[in-house]
Parts: structure tokens; C-alpha cells; sequence
């Protein structure tokens, strides 16, 4: 009988992760998953659920060791956790720039170091880090989150030709808008008031962004993109899931002077 594959799930209470999660199940993986918002262990929906915090060595250290002893092996891992501050490059303050690298890149990087040796050990496996259009391009008022993922991109270029020979692949996943996350990880800058000089500017756009989210793509269709993709012998090293507009969007960038596409960018989200 075959050995059913495991997958470890990191940032899966909610959002992206959470559908990422349920859509590995699905399709026949075992799946751990872990969340800072997990009780410290528990079986749930099919799915074995972890307490994980991502931005604490200790808690990245349990999770992998407990997991290890329950599966025995981790054939893929998918990393989703992450926040978003909104807010003004002006104002948004470093301890806010810190908590989302913290989680986002960091975060990442922490798990990653603890997982590598095993898959090292076993002969192979498939790391998957969640990026975004964000770590493609910039948009106003989101300078936190696309830093983040710029790094995110970056890293994941030096992963993958560092750990080829090992047998282990690497996947970037760049979702555009999707249906999908909760506002507990959507945090405005603190200095983000009325009396903010960009306040009538940063309502645009938040409202721009909010419309883009609230009618974006299925999460649950990402989901099933992502483990019909990993069911493969050879996984992509990027494959974005977004709509047509926003595969548009990042040919353009690509293509045009910068302030050409700023300009573009900027009448988009901001509304005179």
C-alpha cells in the first residue's frame, strides 16, 4: 500500500492558508498545520493542527519536532503565515515595518532552517513560500508588505540553487486578490488619523484595495492549483494565481518606465 504524503502547513488558521490547507486534504495529503491561534494539539477537519508562531525560535522548534514524530517524514512544506500594515512610508513606524518582516520573511527563513535538515536527510522534498504580486511590484500605502516580499522573492532565488542538489525544490506562489484573510492581520499604521497629510489619499486606496480583496478571486480554486501542482514529480519555481488584470498588471511593470507605470499604478489607487 502506498504511503500517503504529509504536508506541513504553516499560517493555516485563515485566508489563503487555511484554504491551501483544506485543499491538500482533499487531495489525499496528510496534513499538519500549524498557527500561532492552534491549541497545542488537536485533530480537526482531517488535519492534524499545531500551536505555531513562526516569529519564536522555541515554537518553530516544537512545532517541527512534534511533527516529525507524528508523520515521520515531511515530503512537502508550504509557508502562508503573514500580516499586512497598511499605512504611509512616512509614518508607518520601524516596530511596524519589524512585526511584518518578522512574520512574513523572517518567519519563513526561522522554519525553513529547521526543515531543510530533514529533507536533506531523506533525500528530498518540496518547500513552497507564499509571495505575491505585492513582491513583484509596488502599490501605494503597502510599503511594509511589499518589502516583505521582495525579500521573500529574493531569498527564494538563493534557496533553490543552493539546495537543487539536495533533491529539494522550491516554489515561490505570487496570488494576486483573492476572497479571502481576516482583518486581525490587516492592521492600519498607528499614525494613520485624520490628521495624517496623506489621510484623504491613503482612504483611496484603502478603499481601492478593499474592493480589490472583497471581490477577488476564489481562495479555494488557489488551493487546488497549489496540490494539483505538488501531485507533480517537477514543481515550477514561480507560479503566480491571479486574475487577468493582474497578470496584465505585472507584464506592464515589467515593460514600461518606471514613472510611466507609477503614474499608472497611482491613478488607480488614488482617486482625485
Amino acid at each position: 500500500m502506498e504511503t500517503r504524503k504529509t504536508v506541513w502547513i504553516t499560517g493555516a488558521s485563515s485566508g489563503l492558508g487555511l484554504h491551501t490547507a483544506m485543499a491538500m486534504r482533499d487531495d489525499g495529503w496528510r496534513v499538519i498545520a500549524g498557527a500561532r491561534s492552534f491549541p497545542e494539539e488537536e485533530e480537526r477537519d482531517g488535519m492534524t493542527l499545531l500551536k505555531l508562531d513562526v516569529t519564536r525560535e522555541e515554537s518553530v522548534r516544537r512545532f517541527c519536532e512534534r511533527a516529525k514524530e507524528i508523520s515521520g517524514s515531511v515530503d512537502a512544506l508550504i509557508q502562508c503565515a503573514g500580516v499586512l500594515v497598511l499605512g504611509s512610508c512616512e509614518e508607518t513606524d520601524p516596530e511596524e515595518y519589524r512585526r511584518v518582516i518578522e512574520t512574513n520573511y523572517l518567519g519563513m527563513v526561522r522554519v525553513n532552517r529547521a526543515v531543510l535538515p530533514l529533507m536533506r536527510e531523506q533525500g528530498g522534498g518540496k518547500i513552497v513560500m507564499f509571495s505575491s504580486i505585492n513582491g513583484l511590484m509596488g502599490i501605494p500605502f503597502q510599503s511594509a508588505y511589499t518589502a516583505s516580499k521582495h525579500a521573500v522573492e529574493g531569498y527564494a532565488e538563493c534557496l533553490r540553487m543552493e539546495v537543487s542538489p539536495f533533491g529539494i525544490q522550491v516554489m515561490l506562489v505570487e496570488p494576486g486578490d483573492h476572497r479571502s484573510g481576516s482583518d486581525l492581520y490587516r492592521a492600519h499604521a498607528a499614525a494613520m488619523t485624520e490628521s495624517s497629510p496623506y489621510a484623504k489619499e491613503y482612504e483611496s486606496a484603502i478603499a481601492v484595495i478593499h474592493h480589490d480583496e472583497t471581490n477577488g478571486s476564489d481562495p479555494d480554486r488557489l488551493g487546488r492549483k497549489i496540490a494539483k501542482t505538488l501531485d507533480r514529480k517537477r514543481i515550477p519555481f514561480r507560479k503566480r494565481i491571479a486574475s487577468p488584470d493582474q497578470h496584465l498588471a505585472v507584464y506592464i511593470h515589467r515593460l514600461l518606465p518606471f514613472p510611466l507605470n507609477a503614474a499608472i499604478l497611482r491613478k488607480y489607487y488614488i482617486k482625485s
